[in-house]
């Protein structure tokens, strides 16, 4: 397919069936909805509640493409033209009323269902982690934090998890993990209101910057967690769309003697399975990064890209002193992330570049943490994000690296506190005297989650509590 040769519908495979779509801007979940498909639910269209959960056939990282992951993720932000040529199973195609699936028995047997608005969304979840690689053994409850139930108080949910064995026979959706996942297919799909709009997928680096570079107001998506919400609650059409997320030279994890390169399309889910243990503050950060469901799609080129002063990745990945690849037709070039921001949703990115990848220097500091400090200790947005990075020889700090979010206008490095750091013994006066250095970082604003004055309070016992938290590691 040409730049010129459009398509007027796109297709998605759903348990086992071909459903069309013709506009842009309609999300899987309408699609789905306007198909008969309706135990997927609209709760609150912006991906915090789960009730639209299904699951996507995903290409199984750990084989490299090879087998399927069943996935699942919130179809209310997912643009069904994202989905063109790719295989999706809602609760509908799990099981039947008369022969149900054992997540559907579980749930049923031990009251997990109630007014029933968001059981299936739970049972898409759940069926996705009874799936899942047997080197994962247990379940792991945490696959569910994207789903939300008012009535059950989530004991009954808890137990029916906790109940589920493994597949004992291979079962279609077993079955179905041994090949690999859909190709993605190179889409470009014009629609919408009088045929304005267009959606396109393209099938590599250079269409991608080609497409950019003729109309570099063209809207670029990924997991769509940030797009699909403005879609859903704003109002927002954009006349063009490019989803990046299978492009080839924006995946994958790549390892040298000098850095760790992360794929800007890679989704925070893959890299918190292949690398969280290989790169600490990672492994501490992913899991309190929004839910399951969110990071299932969410990418870190996404995060960045958005320029949010409360992203929860930026903090980290400047404490690992990461850089950004940015990509466009003109050339190459790696900006700092401590240089990429330059105010409120704004950066040094030019029009028509994408961030391709997020570059990781290595050896990586051997004391880390990531504070986050929120109303909930999970799924929700930060107050106030930290994140250390320090190397401690013969007591003295001789590096020390400090990011920090929801303090100012853009995410940043606590510079003053870490000159403040570095040459200095790593001694508990040392911390005290240093926490006043950091209360005074950045510009805090009062706001609903939190007031100036507790955010600048959270700066200064943070740098305490990771004083505690270093033990006789460091001492």
């Amino acid at each position: 397919m040409t730049s010129a040769q459009t398509s007027a519908q796109i297709s998605v495979t759903v348990n086992g069936a071909t459903l069309h779509g013709t506009d842009p801007h309609v999300n899987l979940l309408d699609l789905l909805r306007d198909n008969g498909l309706t135990g997927c639910k609209e709760g609150c269209a912006e991906g915090e509640c789960g009730a639209c959960a299904v699951m996507v056939a995903r290409p199984d990282t750990a084989t490299d493409g090879a087998t399927t992951r069943w996935t699942p993720v919130n179809a209310c932000l997912l643009p069904a033209a994202a989905l063109d040529g790719q295989e999706v199973v809602t609760a509908e195609g799990i099981g039947t009323a008369g022969d149900l699936h054992p997540v559907q028995h579980e749930m049923a047997v031990r009251g997990g269902s109630q007014c029933g608005y968001c059981t299936p969304g739970f049972i898409c979840s759940m069926t996705a982690e009874y799936y899942r690689p047997e080197a994962e053994k247990p379940f792991d409850l945490h696959s569910l934090s994207g789903n939300l139930c008012r009535c059950t108080g989530y004991r009954p949910i808890r137990d029916a998890a906790l109940a589920l064995g493994t597949p004992d026979s291979p079962d279609p959706l077993a079955h179905r993990r041994e090949t690999p996942a859909p190709c993605a297919t190179r889409t470009d799909l014009t629609g919408g209101a009088a045929g304005a709009s267009r959606f396109r997928r393209p099938e590599s680096l250079e269409q991608a910057c080609r497409i950019l570079a003729e109309n570099p107001s063209t809207i670029v998506v990924a997991g769509s967690t940030d797009h699909g919400v403005g879609v859903n609650l704003r109002g927002e059409r954009p006349a063009d769309i490019i989803a990046v997320d299978r492009v080839p030279e924006m995946r994958g994890i790549l390892r040298t003697d000098t850095h760790l390169d992360i794929g800007a399309a890679q989704t925070l889910t893959e890299i918190e399975r292949e690398i969280g243990g290989e790169v600490p503050l990672l492994g501490q950060l992913l899991p309190q990064f929004a839910s399951r469901l969110i990071r299932n799609s969410a990418t870190l080129g996404g995060n960045l890209g958005t320029g949010s002063p409360i992203g929860d990745a930026a903090p980290a990945l400047l404490a690992l002193d990461a850089s950004l690849v940015l990509t466009s037709a003109d050339g190459v070039r790696e900006v700092a992330l401590a240089d990429y921001f330059t105010g409120y949703r704004q950066s040094v990115r030019r029009p028509g570049e994408l961030i391709t990848r997020v570059r990781i220097p290595l050896p990586l500091a051997p004391l880390t943490a990531f504070h986050k400090i929120a109303k909930r200790r999970f799924d929700d947005i930060s107050s106030v994000a930290i994140a250390f990075a320090l190397t401690v020889e013969d007591g003295t700090v001789t590096r020390a690296r400090i990011g920090l979010g929801g303090v100012a206008a853009t995410p940043l490095r606590a510079l003053a506190t870490e000159n403040a750091l570095i040459g200095a013994p790593w001694t508990a006066e040392t911390v005290v005297a240093a926490s006043d250095v950091l209360r005074a970082e950045g510009t805090p604003m009062s706001d609903h989650r939190a007031s100036a004055d507790y955010r600048s309070a959270m700066l200064a016992t943070s740098l305490e509590r990771f004083y505690e938290e270093t033990g006789e590691v460091s001492r």
